[in-house]
Protein backbone atom coordinates (compact mmCIF):
# COMPACT_ATOMS: atom_id res chain seq x y z
CA UNK A 1 0.00 0.00 0.00
CA UNK A 2 1.37 3.20 -0.67
CA UNK A 3 2.69 5.70 2.25
CA UNK A 4 1.06 8.70 3.33
CA UNK A 5 1.06 11.61 0.65
CA UNK A 6 1.08 15.54 2.15
CA UNK A 7 -2.06 17.48 1.74
CA UNK A 8 -1.59 21.55 2.19
CA UNK A 9 -4.14 23.37 1.97
CA UNK A 10 -2.94 26.88 -0.01
CA UNK A 11 -6.53 27.85 -1.40
CA UNK A 12 -7.83 30.57 1.17
CA UNK A 13 -8.80 33.90 0.60
CA UNK A 14 -6.74 35.48 3.79
CA UNK A 15 -9.61 38.34 4.46
CA UNK A 16 -8.29 39.18 7.29
CA UNK A 17 -5.08 39.29 7.38
CA UNK A 18 -5.33 42.54 4.41
CA UNK A 19 -2.62 41.23 1.95
CA UNK A 20 -1.27 38.08 -0.05
CA UNK A 21 -1.07 36.37 3.49
CA UNK A 22 0.69 32.75 2.04
CA UNK A 23 2.99 35.17 0.49
CA UNK A 24 3.96 37.28 3.18
CA UNK A 25 7.71 36.81 3.99
CA UNK A 26 8.41 35.68 7.74
CA UNK A 27 11.59 37.18 9.42
CA UNK A 28 13.51 34.43 7.54
CA UNK A 29 12.76 36.24 4.29
CA UNK A 30 10.80 32.90 3.77
CA UNK A 31 7.15 33.36 2.27
CA UNK A 32 4.43 31.68 5.13
CA UNK A 33 3.42 29.12 2.75
CA UNK A 34 6.71 27.99 1.39
CA UNK A 35 7.96 27.58 5.16
CA UNK A 36 4.83 25.33 5.86
CA UNK A 37 5.45 23.33 2.46
CA UNK A 38 9.30 23.20 2.90
CA UNK A 39 8.30 21.56 6.65
CA UNK A 40 5.78 18.99 5.38
CA UNK A 41 8.17 17.75 2.68
CA UNK A 42 10.82 17.14 5.32
CA UNK A 43 8.43 14.77 6.45
CA UNK A 44 6.53 13.04 3.38
CA UNK A 45 8.02 12.19 0.19
CA UNK A 46 5.03 13.23 -1.74
CA UNK A 47 3.05 16.69 -0.98
CA UNK A 48 0.07 18.18 -2.93
CA UNK A 49 -0.58 21.84 -2.48
CA UNK A 50 -3.94 22.79 -3.22
CA UNK A 51 -4.38 26.52 -4.66
CA UNK A 52 -6.72 28.79 -5.91
CA UNK A 53 -5.04 29.77 -9.31
CA UNK A 54 -2.23 27.80 -11.21
CA UNK A 55 -0.85 30.99 -12.31
CA UNK A 56 -0.23 32.79 -9.13
CA UNK A 57 3.09 33.11 -8.16
CA UNK A 58 2.45 30.93 -4.72
CA UNK A 59 1.85 27.95 -7.25
CA UNK A 60 4.84 28.83 -8.99
CA UNK A 61 6.54 28.80 -5.20
CA UNK A 62 5.56 25.67 -4.17
CA UNK A 63 5.81 24.27 -7.37
CA UNK A 64 9.87 25.15 -7.76
CA UNK A 65 9.73 23.62 -3.52
CA UNK A 66 8.83 20.07 -4.82
CA UNK A 67 5.01 20.00 -4.35
CA UNK A 68 2.66 19.11 -7.12
CA UNK A 69 -0.11 21.80 -7.43
CA UNK A 70 -3.54 21.33 -8.11
CA UNK A 71 -5.86 24.24 -8.81
CA UNK A 72 -9.27 24.18 -7.11
CA UNK A 73 -11.70 26.38 -8.79
CA UNK A 74 -14.22 25.96 -6.04
CA UNK A 75 -11.67 26.79 -3.72
CA UNK A 76 -14.11 29.79 -2.47
CA UNK A 77 -16.96 27.60 -1.21
CA UNK A 78 -14.65 26.62 1.46
CA UNK A 79 -11.66 24.47 2.96
CA UNK A 80 -13.86 21.44 3.08
CA UNK A 81 -14.35 21.83 -0.69
CA UNK A 82 -10.34 22.60 -1.31
CA UNK A 83 -9.37 18.97 0.71
CA UNK A 84 -11.87 17.46 -0.81
CA UNK A 85 -10.03 18.50 -4.44
CA UNK A 86 -6.61 17.42 -3.02
CA UNK A 87 -7.85 13.60 -1.39
CA UNK A 88 -9.07 12.76 -5.16
CA UNK A 89 -5.49 14.63 -6.52
CA UNK A 90 -4.15 11.95 -3.86
CA UNK A 91 -6.20 8.86 -4.87
CA UNK A 92 -7.46 6.30 -2.87
CA UNK A 93 -5.42 3.87 -0.75
CA UNK A 94 -3.40 6.60 0.64
CA UNK A 95 -3.44 8.08 3.99
CA UNK A 96 -3.59 11.57 4.04
CA UNK A 97 -1.65 14.13 6.16
CA UNK A 98 -3.52 17.29 6.01
CA UNK A 99 -1.81 20.37 6.70
CA UNK A 100 -2.64 24.12 6.69
CA UNK A 101 -0.49 26.65 3.91
CA UNK A 102 -0.84 29.00 7.01
CA UNK A 103 1.01 27.43 9.75
CA UNK A 104 4.43 27.59 9.05
CA UNK A 105 6.11 27.12 12.83
CA UNK A 106 4.76 23.69 12.77
CA UNK A 107 8.32 21.61 13.24
CA UNK A 108 8.68 18.41 10.68
CA UNK A 109 9.00 16.86 14.10
CA UNK A 110 5.38 16.89 15.16
CA UNK A 111 4.38 16.07 11.16
CA UNK A 112 6.90 13.32 11.19
CA UNK A 113 4.76 11.57 14.50
CA UNK A 114 1.63 11.79 12.80
CA UNK A 115 2.70 10.09 9.88
CA UNK A 116 4.91 7.48 12.08
CA UNK A 117 1.41 7.00 13.73
CA UNK A 118 -0.49 6.45 10.65
CA UNK A 119 2.25 4.29 9.22
CA UNK A 120 1.95 1.89 12.87
CA UNK A 121 -2.43 1.35 12.04
CA UNK A 122 -4.44 4.51 13.30
CA UNK A 123 -7.02 5.53 11.48
CA UNK A 124 -7.08 9.38 12.93
CA UNK A 125 -4.24 11.56 14.23
CA UNK A 126 -3.79 14.69 15.69
CA UNK A 127 -1.64 16.18 17.69
CA UNK A 128 -2.14 18.04 20.64
CA UNK A 129 -0.48 20.74 22.40
CA UNK A 130 -1.90 21.77 25.94
CA UNK A 131 -5.19 19.76 25.26
CA UNK A 132 -5.26 22.06 22.16
CA UNK A 133 -5.77 19.88 19.03
CA UNK A 134 -3.53 20.99 16.34
CA UNK A 135 -2.10 20.16 12.69
CA UNK A 136 -1.39 18.52 10.68
CA UNK A 137 -4.22 15.68 10.79
CA UNK A 138 -3.51 12.43 9.73
CA UNK A 139 -6.57 10.47 8.26
CA UNK A 140 -6.28 7.06 7.14
CA UNK A 141 -7.37 6.01 3.21
CA UNK A 142 -10.93 4.13 4.43
CA UNK A 143 -12.30 7.48 5.15
CA UNK A 144 -11.50 8.32 1.25
CA UNK A 145 -15.50 8.57 0.59
CA UNK A 146 -16.01 10.70 3.49
CA UNK A 147 -13.43 13.16 2.36
CA UNK A 148 -14.20 13.90 -1.39
CA UNK A 149 -17.81 14.38 -0.26
CA UNK A 150 -16.49 17.17 1.92
CA UNK A 151 -17.88 20.59 1.49
CA UNK A 152 -18.08 24.05 3.04
CA UNK A 153 -15.55 25.42 5.31
CA UNK A 154 -15.29 23.20 8.10
CA UNK A 155 -12.36 20.92 6.41
CA UNK A 156 -12.44 17.56 8.48
CA UNK A 157 -13.75 18.57 11.71
CA UNK A 158 -17.25 16.94 10.83
CA UNK A 159 -15.16 13.73 9.99
CA UNK A 160 -12.60 14.03 13.56
CA UNK A 161 -16.16 14.33 15.58
CA UNK A 162 -17.89 11.66 14.06
CA UNK A 163 -15.07 8.94 14.54
CA UNK A 164 -13.72 10.61 18.19
CA UNK A 165 -13.59 7.42 19.31
CA UNK A 166 -10.74 6.21 16.69
CA UNK A 167 -8.52 9.59 16.87
CA UNK A 168 -5.25 8.92 18.31
CA UNK A 169 -4.01 12.07 20.23
CA UNK A 170 -0.55 12.35 20.10
CA UNK A 171 0.54 15.11 22.85
CA UNK A 172 3.09 17.64 21.57
CA UNK A 173 5.72 20.45 22.61
CA UNK A 174 5.25 22.39 19.35
CA UNK A 175 3.10 25.64 19.68
CA UNK A 176 3.37 25.43 16.04
CA UNK A 177 0.97 22.90 15.91
CA UNK A 178 -1.84 25.08 16.84
CA UNK A 179 -0.41 28.29 15.49
CA UNK A 180 -2.15 29.59 12.37
CA UNK A 181 -1.33 33.09 10.66
CA UNK A 182 -4.40 35.08 9.92
CA UNK A 183 -4.01 38.83 10.57
CA UNK A 184 -0.17 40.44 10.79
CA UNK A 185 -0.53 40.47 14.43
CA UNK A 186 0.19 36.59 14.75
CA UNK A 187 3.26 36.86 13.32
CA UNK A 188 4.46 38.69 16.21
CA UNK A 189 6.41 36.26 18.71
CA UNK A 190 4.01 34.02 21.06
CA UNK A 191 3.95 34.75 24.93
CA UNK A 192 4.29 31.69 26.83
CA UNK A 193 2.81 31.47 30.24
Amino acid sequence: MPGCVGLLLAAGSASRFGSDKLLHLLPTGEPIALAAARHLLAAVPECIAVVRSLEHPLAHKLREAGCRVEECTRAGEGMGVSLAHAVRAAGPGRCYLVALADMPFLRPSTIIAVREAMESGAKLVAPYFRARRGHPVGIAAEYYAELVALEGDSGARALLEAHAAVLRKIPCGDPGAIRDIDKPSDLMPPVVV
